[in-house]
């Protein structure tokens, strides 16, 4: 095993991000019931911070080579769990439509099973530029329709951007797993 480059508590750093976000969940949930079908500065916030701490800890997981099964299963769930819950939410203060809800159910469902199915064989896929291409499109469009006024119609289009680019990463991804599964 390569020797770590860094004092082994910051090392921790990656998954520590990775579990705070976890804890901001619940709190943006309580802000943006507080804030109902209007806009919500605070829940942006806690929301946009969520997207940053994704960003900040697989970068610095793999800059300083401190990988870990825990961060390679916690840190998309947690994207998933923050990004669905934002869209659930949306969705039901009717700020975002069903559709987009039923797209990202279903792709976050296919990423679970993939998972299910590839992990217990030793199969690992890397994520993609488009993946996190998408991850960082969908965590803006939805923070700026967090932020904005339910007549300001870009986050929308940005929110349909990015998933398109999510449903497209997510079809790559079936793809390299059929490869990996049929080596």
């Amino acid at each position: 095993m390569a020797s770590r480059a860094i004092p082994a508590p910051l090392a921790q750093l990656p998954n520590a991000l990775t579990l705070g976000r976890l804890a901001l969940i619940p709190i943006f949930v309580a802000l943006m019931v507080a804030a109902g079908d209007g806009h919500s500065w605070p829940a942006g916030i806690v929301f946009g911070v969520a997207g940053v701490t994704d960003q900040i800890d697989g970068f610095l997981a793999r800059r300083w080579h401190v990988e870990s099964r825990f961060g390679k299963i916690a840190d998309p769930l947690a994207d998933r769990l923050m990004i669905d819950a934002a869209v659930v939410l949306l969705v039901a203060y009717g700020r975002l439509s069903w559709a987009g809800l039923a797209v990202i159910a279903a792709r976050d469902l296919l990423l679970l099973a993939g998972w299910r199915i590839l992990a217990p064989r030793g199969i690992d896929l890397n994520v993609s530029l488009l993946g996190k291409a998408a991850t960082w499109l969908l965590y803006a469009a939805i923070g700026f329709r967090i932020v904005t006024h339910d007549h300001t119609t870009w986050p929308l289009w940005l929110f349909w951007i990015g998933l398109g680019a999510a449903v497209l990463a997510a079809m790559l991804y079936v793809r390299d797993a059929r490869k990996a599964l049929s080596r």
